[in-house]
Order: structure tokens, then C-alpha cells, then sequence
């Protein structure tokens, strides 16, 4: 009797936790929808997402949501735009556009950038898989740094349009200009009253000629957002180009994310891809920099997908804040410009992060004509660019640096200036060694550029 009792109270108390428990699965269930449109999800986004499981160790083992980040609107509005350079196409030229003097000050001809309007539309040159992507739904916002140096006012003011319209105004904190010390009157007052026009961009200066590495590690030391995106001051960001970098990012905020580089010609500014398009970031053993094919073992069934790339082609990326500054910055004994891509990519892959390039992320970049720059009297550009290779290889490159000075002698007679900092760096961060860069991340580069040259299959003397 009593057994029967017992069943019978246990029957009871189950009923009563059922009609306490069920309709707050309901109440849960609803919380959790709103929850999801409160971070940016779209009607047409399922609410309940499957669990995101990719082959790279690196994703977060949970429930994402995500959404379709696109601004439709817009992107229709670009597509119906006509007119000279509008959907990236080469700007008509006339023997008057061809001068010289178009190409004096900025080494791209901005006489033709002159005349092309400031919210030109570009062509939409994605992998067609881009187009249907979804982004996780809350993304981290960044500020994006565009250094510049005497830059065209077309240009300059091209690129911060570009940023704006085809960026999710909540994933922008804001713009930093800043100005390296520029003597150029467009940049002055003009270049404020203009920006007045834009809360969400900033001006900051220099206050003498530092050189493009610690002008951009003065724009992040002021940047606000959890993000920060570096850009040049002679870029187009393409339609939607922000959510796959920053989507990496969240997903690990140890992975440095690049967007493809387009080519926005120096004469007649048409927009087209680079040759060969998705390609791995290389570098011979002379520092030049170069790309190779993405090999087999890493090509994705899906090629709008990320891929891994030992070296950066230069300084178009984006990086998590507190990451990039864990790590250092760049190296503040780079003096003004070359060497700072190997420098940043070596630090990140050797030191417990990654680096990627989104192939859905597009930014169009002017590639000038010849390099423009004032250095201070007395200095050579170039001898101080190998000065700065010099000094990444002794610090990063161990014996590998080696095979550099094979090649370039001269290389062994430059100085490198204190590295004693950035060496205490290195073991702080407890760093692998670049042998171990070159066998788990660059692997695949000796067969293009390898560090010993094979001996010749052939030699003797032609005779005729």
C-alpha cells in the first residue's frame, strides 16, 4: 500500500513540475528570438542555428546566429550608376589627361581621379558563393586607420567614401585620418571643414614626419573600436567587404584577416583583379615579396572560403585590438616604410596567432606609377627600406637570415639598430623559432623559392 502511496506521489509531483517547467520553454524559446533580433538578425534568418563545426581547430565549439549582412538597397543603387569610371571601368583619357604633371605629387594620375565622382560604383567581382554568405549576426565594430602623406584630395577623400558606403554603420566606431606631418593646403583646413560633414571621422596629426609604420601605430594607439582596420589612403572598399574580415575575428580574435587587393589602375583608374587572384602571400630570399598557388592540401571545395597565408602583401588588414597590441604593434625601430608585412605576419604566425585572407572581402588599391615620398634630408628611401629587412630578419628569422646574406651580401654590412627589445619580445610572448614558421606555416615556399639554389642540370659554353 504504501509502495502504491509513493508511485502515486511521484506521479503527482511530475505533473506539477511539467506545468511549471513547459511554459517557460515557450517564454525561453521566444527570449531567445528576440534576443537574436535585438543583435541584427533578419527576418529571414532562422532563429535556431545549427551548431557551426568547421575542419579549423580554431572555431568556438557553439551556436552562432547569423544574418545576411549585404545592403541590398544600395548595392542596386550602385549597379544603375553610369557615367565616367563608374562600375570600375577606365576613365577616357585625352592627350591633356597624359602629362606628367598628373602624376607628379601622388605617382597615379590624379588629373583622370579628379574627374571620377567620390561614390563611384565598382564592379562586383566576387566568387558568386560571396553573395549568399551569412556572417555571424553580432560582429565586433573597428576603427578603420587610413594613414596618408600629402595624398590627393580625390583619392583620400574616394577612399573614406568607399568605407562608408559600403560599410554596416554599426561595425564602424570610426575613421582615423592620419596625417604624417602633410604640407599640402587641400589637407589643412579645407580637409576639417570637409569631415565636419561626417561624425564618424576623425583627423589626427603627427607633429613631424614619422614614416607609414609609426603613423599607423598612432592611429591604433587612439582607436576606439575592439577592431582596428588599417587601410591606405588610395583604396576602394568594395560592396560588403567589412563582415568577412570581422567575422574571422570573432570567431578567433587571434587571426589577422586580409582582404583580396584589387588593382585600381595608375593612369585611367579602371578596377580589375589581380593575376592569379587567390594566391598565398610568399617572399624569395632576396625580401622580395611574392605570391604562390594555394596548394592542394588547403584548397577549399568551396573557394569564397578563407584560406591560410604565411606573409601579408602589405598593409590592408584587420586585427583585434588587444591582440595587436599583446603582440607588440609593429616594431617601432622600423624607420618610415618597407619590411613592416614580414614583420607583422612573422610575429603573428610564430607567436600563437594566424593570418587569413577572405577571398570575399574585396579593397581596390591604387598601385602608383613610382613612389612619391619626401624623406628627410639625408636619408635614402631605399637604404633605409633594407635597413628595415635587415632588422626583421634579426630578429625573426634566426638562421634562415642566413640564406639572405648569401644572396645579398650587402645586406650583412647594414645595421639593424637595438633589436634587444624586440628579441625580449619574442621569448616574452614565448614565440616558436622560424624553423618551425617554415615547416608548419610556409611549407609549401621551397618549392617556388628555395633556400639553397638547386645545382644546374646542364652548363658548358654555346657555340655558333
Amino acid at each position: 500500500m504504501r509502495r502504491k502511496q509513493k508511485r502515486l506521489l511521484q506521479a503527482v509531483g511530475l505533473g506539477l513540475v511539467a506545468l511549471l517547467f513547459l511554459p517557460n520553454v515557450g517564454l525561453w524559446s521566444l527570449y531567445r528570438e528576440r534576443q537574436l533580433e535585438g543583435a541584427g538578425g533578419s527576418s529571414n534568418v532562422d532563429s535556431q542555428v545549427a551548431l557551426v563545426r568547421h575542419k579549423d581547430e580554431y572555431v568556438n565549439d557553439k551556436v552562432l546566429g547569423k544574418k545576411d549582412w549585404h545592403d541590398n538597397e544600395y548595392i542596386r543603387q550602385d549597379h544603375d550608376r553610369i557615367g565616367n569610371g563608374e562600375q570600375g571601368k577606365p576613365f577616357p583619357m585625352t592627350d591633356a589627361d597624359r602629362v606628367e604633371q598628373a602624376y607628379r605629387e601622388n605617382g597615379f594620375n590624379i588629373y583622370v581621379s579628379d574627374k571620377i565622382s567620390l561614390n563611384r560604383s565598382l564592379p562586383d567581382i566576387r566568387h558568386t558563393n560571396c553573395k549568399n554568405k551569412l556572417y555571424t549576426a553580432k560582429l565586433p565594430n573597428t576603427s578603420v586607420i587610413i594613414p596618408f602623406h600629402n595624398e590627393g584630395w580625390s583619392s583620400l577623400l574616394r577612399t573614406v567614401h568607399s568605407v562608408l558606403n559600403r560599410s554596416p554603420p554599426e561595425l564602424i566606431a570610426e575613421i582615423v585620418l592620419v596625417d604624417d606631418f602633410s604640407d599640402k593646403d587641400h589637407l589643412k583646413k579645407r580637409l576639417e571643414d570637409y569631415m565636419v560633414n561626417f561624425p564618424k571621422v576623425r583627423i589626427v596629426r603627427t607633429k613631424k614626419r614619422e614614416g607609414l609604420i609609426r603613423t599607423r601605430m598612432l592611429g591604433a594607439s587612439v582607436a576606439i573600436g575592439e577592431v582596428i582596420t588599417f587601410l591606405d589612403s588610395h583604396c576602394e572598399a568594395n560592396v560588403n567587404w567589412l563582415p568577412p574580415l570581422l567575422d574571422r575575428i570573432a570567431q578567433n580574435r587571434k587571426t589577422i584577416v586580409c582582404p583580396m587587393i584589387d588593382v585600381i589602375d595608375h593612369d585611367h583608374f579602371g578596377y580589375e583583379t589581380q593575376a592569379g587572384d587567390a594566391m598565398r602571400g610568399a617572399f624569395d630570399w632576396e625580401m622580395f615579396y611574392k605570391r604562390i598557388p594555394i596548394p592542394p592540401e588547403l584548397l577549399n571545395s568551396d573557394p569564397s572560403e578563407p584560406f591560410e597565408s604565411p606573409v601579408m602583401a602589405g598593409g590592408l588588414f584587420a586585427v583585434d585590438k588587444k591582440w595587436f597590441w599583446e603582440l607588440g604593434g609593429y616594431d617601432p625601430g622600423l624607420e618610415i616604410w618597407g619590411g613592416e608585412q614580414y614583420e607583422i605576419s612573422f610575429k603573428v604566425w610564430m607567436c600563437g596567432g594566424r593570418m587569413e585572407d577572405a577571398p570575399c572581402s574585396r579593397v581596390g588599391h591604387i598601385y602608383r606609377k613610382y613612389v612619391p615620398y619626401k624623406v628627410p634630408a639625408g636619408v635614402s628611401l631605399h637604404s633605409m627600406f633594407l635597413q628595415n629587412l635587415k632588422r626583421v630578419a634579426e630578429v625573426w628569422m634566426d638562421e634562415y637570415a642566413e640564406y639572405i646574406y648569401q644572396r645579398r651580401p650587402d645586406y650583412r654590412h647594414l645595421s639593424p639598430g637595438d633589436v634587444a627589445s624586440q628579441k625580449e619580445l619574442r621569448t616574452k610572448l614565448n614565440c616558436q623559432n622560424f624553423k618551425w614558421f617554415m615547416s608548419k606555416v610556409a611549407w609549401d615556399l621551397p618549392k617556388y623559392y628555395p633556400p639553397v639554389e638547386p645545382p644546374a642540370a646542364a652548363w658548358g659554353e654555346v657555340t655558333v
